[in-house]
């Protein structure tokens, strides 16, 4: 493994965060830690204060209570660091196997999610179509190491990861909507809050982007693209998302919760177009 540290951000307090995070990774896992990455918009492009700093620690297994337990804490006192993005970061710690090959039945990794007050949990995923979603999370999270992984330490992630296929990447989306996109429309009232409204609808940019590109963009690019390919109605929507990322504290409007409705039905209804029909040439 490389003794190398790097931090290959130009965001200072990002940096700042990290020189502080990785040292104390390393101490609490010790032989377990093989390598730490960066990817999401760090690497794709578009960070800004309201982004998360997406993370994974590749590890040589399964990590016993005790690891668990001590990085935990560590987390704890990392998220009272004076720096705006002490709070920002979102990652998982996954055993080496399991992110070479993802099995259902041992997604038992680590991860924790951005936002105060929250703390790292292991995962354990029993629902089949949470399992079939989290299958295509795992595949998007390979892409997206493999293609832009920033490394801050250990061996290359093309080291460690094989390039995903076209059809996989697709795939991996289509199983990613039943489990996420199908059961807000059954809890509208999650998309009153602006910050999650304005999340949904760009995700569903980004997914549309890969189904029909095969390929991952970051937040700006997808929906500058969805704004272009789409038009009317959306363009608009996707403008006000953009915007009221940078307030996710306030209310969406009534006129927004119920767009944001409609682009979910109308993603839902497009994807189906790649339901088993892989070589079909398909445009919105």
């Amino acid at each position: 493994m490389s003794n190398q540290i790097s931090y290959p951000t130009p965001y200072p307090a990002v940096n700042s965060v990290l020189q502080v995070l990785l040292p104390d990774i390393q101490a609490v896992l010790g032989d377990q830690f093989i390598g730490m990455y960066l990817y999401g918009s760090l690497a794709y492009g578009g960070f800004d204060q309201d982004s998360d700093v997406d993370f994974v620690v590749a590890t040589h297994s399964e990590l016993p209570e005790a690891l668990f337990s001590g990085l935990q804490s560590m987390h704890t006192r990392i998220a009272k660091l004076d720096s705006w993005c002490a709070t920002q970061l979102e990652g998982s710690y996954i055993p080496l196997q399991a992110l070479r090959q993802y099995d259902p039945v041992r997604v038992l990794h680590l991860h924790i999610d951005r936002g105060p007050g929250e703390c790292l949990e292991r995962m354990h995923i029993e629902d089949p179509v949470l399992s079939r979603a989290w299958w295509g999370g795992w595949v998007l999270l390979r892409a997206a190491l493999f293609e832009k992984g920033i490394t801050l330490t250990g061996p290359a992630p093309q080291s460690l990861v094989e390039p995903v296929s076209s059809e996989d990447l697709k795939q991996a989306t289509l199983a990613i909507l039943p489990g996420w996109a199908v059961p807000l429309q059954k809890h509208p009232a999650e998309l009153a809050h602006r910050g999650y409204q304005s999340y949904t609808v760009l995700t569903l940019c980004r997914m549309l982007y890969t189904l029909e590109n095969a390929a991952i963009a970051s937040k700006p690019v997808a929906a500058r693209w969805a704004q272009i390919r789409l038009g009317k109605p959306w363009a608009a929507l996707i403008e006000r998302a953009w915007a009221g990322r940078h307030d996710p504290q306030s209310v969406a409007s009534a006129e927004d919760v119920e767009s944001t409705l409609e682009f979910i039905r109308f993603t839902l209804s497009y994807s189906l177009k790649f339901q088993n029909h892989s070589n079909a040439d398909r445009r919105i």
